[in-house]
């Protein structure tokens, strides 16, 4: 594991380095073009995480995604979730910290591909921002991904749920589905050894708009974290086992 954790770390800066320079002239090139480049980068990693570290991923649920426009409330574990949800989700948008946009070259790349920036310090001008921007991504038919924990927490803990979520919910009328994961199993926050297996993210059935903020709240939070346990708790189950069921499918990059 020390092996290939160290061979992935140098693969990965390698390979961010390669394509971020390559990539420059991709800034100039329409949305789609940028999009495209993050998912070639995004796609790169997993795979090399693959090859070093014998790390793969399943997506188990896809029946549950709808057919218009929706929000999904991801759990957050790991780095693993912003590579692998952009990969597995094209065309995406993100709500992410607006300090994010500000790194060289990556950053201006999450800018240029339509991601969400929150401005924490800006107060309620920074919600109706963030309003504004996620209406116009799902106008344009992009799902847009959420971490409503707002930080990453190791595999059995949780952090309050933040109110930017419900607010998401209660003024866009869209769906949300909850989505959880147990990769904090496999690549923990702040670590550098990343274990063998197989990372499962489970989507769920969404929550329909017309639900009360708190009701809306407490169901998410319950669907996360239940879903999440059980994850934990199924985590050495092989492959072949789990994908059984309908809308399973099992990813290597």
């Amino acid at each position: 594991m020390w092996l290939g954790s160290l061979l992935f770390n140098i693969g990965m800066y390698g390979i961010s380095t390669v394509l971020a320079i390559i990539g420059l002239p991709v800034l100039i090139l329409p949305r789609g073009a940028v999009i495209f480049w993050s998912r070639v980068w995004c796609r790169s990693v997993l795979g090399w995480l693959a090859i070093t570290c014998s790390l793969r991923h399943r997506v188990i649920g896809r029946e549950h995604l709808p057919s218009g426009p929706y929000i999904l409330a991801i759990k957050h574990q790991s780095t693993w979730e912003t590579l692998a949800t952009n990969f597995e989700f094209p065309n995406c948008a993100f709500v992410l910290k607006r300090e994010l946009m500000w790194i060289p070259v990556v950053g201006w790349m999450m800018w240029r591909a339509g991601n969400v920036g929150i401005d924490r310090a800006a107060g309620a001008s920074a919600l109706r921002a963030i309003l504004r921007d996620t209406r116009r991504a799902l106008d344009d038919g992009r799902p847009v991904i959420i971490f409503p924990e707002g930080t990453r927490t190791p595999p059995g803990s949780t952090r309050p749920y933040q109110p930017g979520v419900a607010a998401l919910y209660s003024q866009l009328k869209v769906p949300v589905v909850p989505v959880a994961l147990n990769s904090g199993l496999f690549w923990g926050r702040r670590t550098f050894l990343k274990k063998p297996g197989t990372i499962t993210l489970r989507i769920l059935p969404p929550i329909e708009p017309g639900l009360s903020r708190s009701a809306f709240m407490a169901l998410l939070r319950e669907r996360i974290e239940g879903a999440t346990t059980a994850l934990i708790g199924t985590a050495q189950l092989s492959v072949p086992e789990a994908v059984e069921n309908r809308g399973d499918r099992a990813n290597t990059p």
